[in-house]
């Protein structure tokens, strides 16, 4: 066990990717006014995005090995994603085509503090969905020090039984996370999405999701409550992220509260991406928890100041200078 209360992950070898990410990719294309309806915005930024894509990218930026298993469409957009994770010191090679299907693009309007509502394109189907369990590369998804998954993979086949091929390959092997992710346009209700969230708990160790996901997935919002509840359903460390009110973690031996780190809200959309690549970070490291919860806080208040997502991503140079105090978020 490490000083965090979840056991360590094995050595993986020299070689091995340390971050392993399954899920969504696409292209941010964000505007360059803030404040400003998408009706009236002349001017966008585009960008990496995707939650499962912005993680590898985030413990990538930290300095840790790590690759993305996703697709994209046979187009200009998809060739920019290699392009990105690339230039991020992300291993793409894992990353396919779909013939026939574009690669997603989301709009978002952004009006800080908290009101960042966002457009997703992905029809007629995500290339991301369209991810197959005879293409999984089973042997890596062994060996990687850290897995993550997120909801939104399970919401519709192929990418479900995908998902639940590489859980069973990985046997619950230590530092396997579930990104409770819950975005109920992917999903028929909530209710369906519930059900699949607690089948996937069983092959997970660690889950982490706001207090709308974690509802979902365990039926209440009380933030001891569900972290409970979730370790109820076999995981080693739930994290209940609970925005303004901080962050909460728990295992069987130990829960933490980390208060919130202050900061002037651009775009909140890549925080919580942000937040789960520097846990994945501090979950290899197998620091106390405390202090991983709380280096988490500090990267995702610094992309909340920010605009985009996957440019925006910390380094462990800009977290420290911020738990130190000599930098704001």
């Amino acid at each position: 066990m490490s000083a965090s209360g979840v056991t360590e992950p094995g050595s993986g070898g020299a070689g091995a990717v340390e971050v392993l990410t399954i899920g969504r990719v696409g292209v941010d294309i964000y505007p360059l006014q803030i404040g400003v309806s998408l009706r009236e915005v002349e001017t966008f930024g585009k960008y990496l995005g995707g939650s499962a894509t912005n993680v590898a990218v985030a413990a990538a930026k930290l300095g840790r090995r790590s690759a993305v298993i996703t697709r994209t469409g046979a187009d200009p957009f998809g060739a920019f994603v290699h392009d990105a994770l690339r230039s991020y010191d992300v291993d793409d090679r894992y990353v396919t085509e779909v013939p026939g299907l574009p690669t997603p693009v989301t709009f978002c309007e952004i009006r800080p503090p908290e009101d960042f509502p966002l457009f997703f394109y992905r029809f007629p189907k995500a290339p991301d969905l369209e991810i197959r369990a005879e293409e999984l590369d089973l042997a890596a998804v062994r060996d990687a020090g850290l897995f993550w998954a997120t909801v939104t993979g399970l919401s519709q086949e192929p990418s479900r039984s995908a998902h639940f091929a590489a859980w069973r390959a990985r046997g619950r092997a230590p530092l396997t996370v579930l990104d409770l992710d819950y975005r109920p346009m992917f999903w028929e209700s909530a209710r369906a999405a519930g059900e699949w969230v607690r089948e996937a708990l069983r092959h997970v160790t660690v889950a982490v999701g706001n207090l709308d996901e974690c509802e979902v997935a365990t039926g209440t919002r009380e933030p001891r409550e569900a972290a409970r509840a979730l370790l109820d359903m076999g995981v080693e460390l739930a994290v209940v992220k609970q925005g303004s009110g901080g962050v909460l973690g728990m295992t069987a031996r130990r829960t933490v509260e980390v208060p919130p780190v202050p900061v002037e809200v651009v775009n909140g959309l890549g925080a919580g991406d942000a937040f789960g690549g520097a846990l994945c970070d501090g979950l290899l490291a197998g620091r106390d928890l405390e202090r991983t919860l709380g280096y988490a806080n500090a990267a995702g208040a610094i992309v909340a100041g920010r605009l985009a997502c996957a440019p925006a991503m910390p380094t462990a140079k800009e977290v420290e200078a911020v738990l130190s105090g000599e930098a704001h978020a």
